[in-house]
Formats: C-alpha cells, structure tokens, sequence
C-alpha cells in the first residue's frame, strides 16, 4: 500500500466527486435489490391472492413501488456512470500531470538507464492501469458493505435470525474471497504488466528496425523472440481469465447455498408468520439481487496485482531524487552580461570507462563566438549539457556572468541560454505552436518573419501557421528540422546562444545562408558553436580543438594555420 500513497492524495482533490459516484453507485444497487424483491413478492402475492382477492388486495402500491424502482436504478446508474467516469478521467489527467512533473527534473541524468520506449510504456500504460483502483475496488467495495447493512437491516422487520444469516453469509463471502483471489491474482497480474511493458517496447523495436533485420537476416529470430514473449502474457491472461471464471463460479455457489438454506429456514414460518406465503418469494430474490452487488469485489482484487505492479514501476522512477537540483524561491531575472568560465571541469557519465571532460579550463568573454573542434566522442555536446545543467559537473566549477551555475534558478538559466540541438524535435501541432514554444508571446508576423529568415516561407504556403507538422500533417526533412530549430533559438533570444552541429544535413547554399544570419542575429550576443565543418570558422573570435575531453589547441584561424596542428591537418583534409 505505500507504493499507493501518492496516487491515493490525488484523489483528495475530486474527493466530492468520486464520493457522489460511490453514493450514486450505492442508490443503483440498493434500487436493484428492492425492484428484484419487491417483484418477486409482488407476483407472488397476486398469484396466491388469484382472483377471489381481486378486490381485497392492493395491486397498485407494489406495481407503483416496482416501477419507482426501476426508475430509480435507470436514473442513478446513468448518472452513476457520468460522475464516476467523470472524477476517473479528473484523476487519470492529475496522475499524468503528477507523474510528468515528477520525471522533467529527472531528465536526462535519472532516465539516461531506461530506453525509450519503456519509458513511454510506464508513463501511458502504468499511469492508465492505477485508475483501476476506483472503478474496480473502492466504488464495488463500498457498495457491497452498504448493500449488507442495509439488506441485513431491511429484512430484520421480517425475521432476524434470517436476516442476520443472510448478513453474516454476504460478510464472510466479502471477507474471504477478495483476499483470496488477491493472492492468486497477484503473480499473473505483475506478469502481465512486465510482459505488457515488454511486448511493446520490442514489438517497437522490431517494427523500427525491419530495414536493417532484413538485411542481415534476423527478422525470423526478432520474430521468434517477440512471439515468447507474447506467449508469456498470453499465458498470464489466461491464468488471470481462469481465476475470473473461478471467483464467479464461487460466488454463484455461495449464492445457491445461501438461497437454497434461507428457502429451507423460512417454510417453517417468517418472523410472526406461521404461514409465510409470498414472504419466501420475498427472501428468495431479496437474497439473489444482494449476492449481485458481490459480483464484481472477487474479480476487482485480482485486478490489485497489475495495480500494484504498475504502481511500483511508476514509484521507481518518480521516486529518485533529481541529479539536478536548482535553487529554489529565486527570481528569474537575467543578470547583466558577463564572462562565461569553466574552470578544471571534470565530468564522467554513469558507468562510463573514461571521462568525457578531463579538467577543462575555458574563458568565454562577452559577445565573442567561440567554435568548438573535434572527432566525434571527443566531450563538445557533454560540454554544452552542462552548460545548460543537463548534467552537473563533477570536479571543477562553471560560472556564468559572475556567478557559479548551481546559484542560478532555472527559470533565470532558461531564460539566458538559447540552444539549437542535434536532435531537433517536432510536435505533433500546428506550424504555430512549434515556433511559440520558444517565445509565447511571439506575434503571428513575428513568427512569419523569422521563418522567411531561415528560409522555410514555403511552409506558410496554404494554411500558413495553421499547417499541421508532425503524425497526421506534413513532415519536415533533417534541412528543415533544422532551420525550425535555429527559428525557436531565435525566437527565444537569450543573451548566449549555444549551436550543436547547427548547419548539419544543410546544402552549400543554404549552409552559407544560415551562417550568414547567425552571425548577424549573434552580433551582440555570446556564442558557443560546436560543429565538424570547417566552412565559416575563419570568422569566429576563437577556436578550441578538443580531443578525449581536453582542449588540445585554441585560437583564431590564422593562429591555428600558422601552427600546423591539429587543426591545420582538419583544413587540408576539407580542402582535399
């Protein structure tokens, strides 16, 4: 249970509403039990009245009381139904919205561990199977012990001994069958949220992959493992079925016992009554529509197994204290301009061979641009992470404008670090609301403008900002993802840009297009560029060439040429 807790709070926020559902659910059964019961009797009693009590008995207060009923229980399941569903789906978004909260300030540090796809799995799928919890075991839990007390109480005007047997049969049956099929539902419900969970991030992996597997002729072998896998849930589901079908024969049993003993009771006599007549007809069907409300609490607890497993999967990720910690209670203004200094930087990924910055020292003054040089793995990405405290520093110290990077607030460091990314991420919205996220208070003009600057106008054509991107609209080549990025870091203006490989996937002319903006947009701002093309860097303030996480040469363009380093050797292999 306390891997519940959590959830549990968000329901104190709907607790009125999910209350109403559980009242409401309460109504529904106690109208079913009465119009079963009240019919029963009813036909009864006129079919021993016949016709000589024609005029003798009243037929028209049971037939009001059965139709009052029935409409009782149409009117409170409906809105039974709209309330519950209602404060369920308020409660599903509260848990999305918790759970996200709970994994933003994780990323990337605490998720680095998970893949993709299991992830998305345990944020979609888990999160949706904890709002099992109310529809499956709290509203069915308390409207059966409602039922009990009020069918147990309602039958003690007639007889209580017979009242109090049919009580105390419906409490035992909802004392032991629950924690019983609890038991037996618990190992088959952690295995289908695992194998569910493991379906699907390799049944996307295999789908994602099928060019390469058929090249190298590993579709069959993919295949075969996905089928065990399948196989395995499948197995589990059936035991899961199995167990269903089993509570339901139980509970019809119960139900037949417990009928069949209050039939045998009462033809001795009911209460004050010798001849008991219609009143038997009365228990019988009393007793049949109470064992309803039972239906769903043994099938309920066998759900609490995928509720538990997938609340334990959510709990260890959302549980994990943030890597990254940013000071709180501080406000988001942007200091004035100053250096920005690494000093003896060192830095290691989790459970890397060796670091990925090595004790690096480096001074970045105001409005320069600065290119970072070098192989691929050489630690200029991880550089700007921690500039942007993706990750935090393990050695050494990073100040920014005066002051050490782990006083900044976030909302402050968000504000004053502008950043185009290698991996450029298009939403699944409008042309709009791809480019706002970067400045929401950006006029539709403003927006316009800054596509027409990085060349994408041709993607006003038609519906303009209204165009849809992403699943279901048109999609964008790696060019134009990025220049769609380089139009958000625009947008977004801090005082420092940092650019990861910004012209890559470019032609010639568009590459000299886009440099030729930059370095007029950049003019008065600080810019950390890292790239492995050589075009335009005779134009840059420095030049740092990295190799294994260290700065093995800096300077202009001329300083390096002139020395016959490293970089020289990078020239003469792009000139050739």
């Amino acid at each position: 249970m306390a891997k519940l807790r959590p959830f549990l709070r968000l329901y104190r926020r709907h607790s009125w509403r999910l209350l109403i559902g559980v009242i409401l659910a309460i109504v529904t059964l106690l109208a079913s039990t009465g119009l079963l019961t009240l019919s029963g009797w009813f036909l009864a009693a006129s079919s021993l009245a016949g016709s000589a009590g024609l005029y003798s008995f009243n037929y028209m207060l049971p037939a009001a009381g059965v139709r009052g009923a029935a409409i009782i229980r149409t009117v409170a399941r409906y809105f039974e139904r709209l309330v519950s569903h209602d404060g369920t789906f308020r409660v599903l978004q509260h848990l999305r919205v918790f759970t996200f909260s709970r994994l933003l300030p994780l990323a990337p540090a605490g998720l680095s561990h998970l893949r993709q796809g299991d992830l998305l799995n345990r944020f979609v799928a888990d999160v949706d199977t904890l709002d099992h919890l109310y529809l499956r075991v709290i509203s069915p839990l308390c409207g059966a012990l409602v039922a009990i007390v009020v069918v147990t109480l309602g039958l003690c005007w007639l007889d209580v001994s017979l009242a109090l047997t049919l009580g105390a049969s419906m409490l035992l049956t909802l004392l032991l069958l629950p924690p019983l099929f609890y038991r037996a539902g618990r190992p088959s419900g952690e295995i289908i949220t695992v194998e569910r969970a493991r379906y699907r991030l390799q049944l996307t992996h295999w789908l994602q992959a099928q060019a390469e597997l058929s090249l190298y002729g590993s579709v069959e072998e993919w295949r075969s493992q996905l089928d065990t896998v399948e196989q395995r849930w499948q197995q589990a589901q059936r035991r899961q079925a199995s167990l269903t079908g089993l509570s339901q024969a139980l509970l019809l049993l119960i139900s037949g016992a417990t009928v069949t003993l209050l039939l045998w009771l009462s033809a001795g006599g009911v209460g004050d009554w010798p001849q008991p007549g219609a009143l038997i007809a009365l228990l019988v069907f009393c007793s049949l529509a109470a064992f309803e409300a039972l239906a769903p609490v043994g099938t309920a607890f066998q759900h609490l197994g995928q509720v538990f497993a997938s609340a334990e999967r959510v709990s260890e990720i959302i549980e994990q204290t943030p890597a990254v910690q940013f000071p709180a209670g501080q406000r988001a203004d942007i200091p004035a301009p100053g250096t920005l200094a690494l000093k003896a930087v060192t830095f290691s990924y989790p459970d890397a061979v060796s670091p990925a910055l090595q004790r690096l020292t480096l001074t970045v003054n105001v409005g320069e641009t600065v290119a970072l040089l070098g192989p691929t793995g050489c630690g200029k990405s991880t550089l700007l992470q921690l500039l942007t405290r993706a990750w935090d520093t393990q050695h050494g110290e990073i100040w920014l404008q005066g002051m050490p990077l782990r006083q900044w607030s976030e909302p402050a460091l968000r504000a004053t670090i502008s950043v185009v990314s290698q991996r450029v991420h298009l939403f699944n919205q409008t042309l709009r609301d791809n480019l706002l996220l970067a400045a929401p208070g950006s006029s539709d003009e403003a927006l316009s403008v800054m596509l027409a600057q990085v060349g994408l106008e041709k993607l006003l054509a038609g519906e303009g900002l209204n165009a849809w991107l992403g699943e279901g609209g048109r999609q964008l080549s790696g060019g134009e993802l990025r220049r769609l990025a380089i139009a958000r870091a625009l947008l977004h203006n801090g005082p420092i840009m940092l650019l990861d490989e910004p012209t890559e996937g470019l032609d010639a002319e568009t590459e000299q297009h886009i440099l030729a903006l930059l370095a007029r947009v950049t003019a008065d701002k600080t810019v950390i560029m890292v790239t492995h093309r050589l075009q335009g860097l005779d134009k840059v303030d420095r030049i740092y060439v990295m190799d294994q996480g260290e700065i093995i040469e800096q300077g202009t363009h001329a300083e390096l040429i002139t020395k016959g380093g490293r970089y020289w050797h990078f020239q003469q292999r792009f000139t050739l």
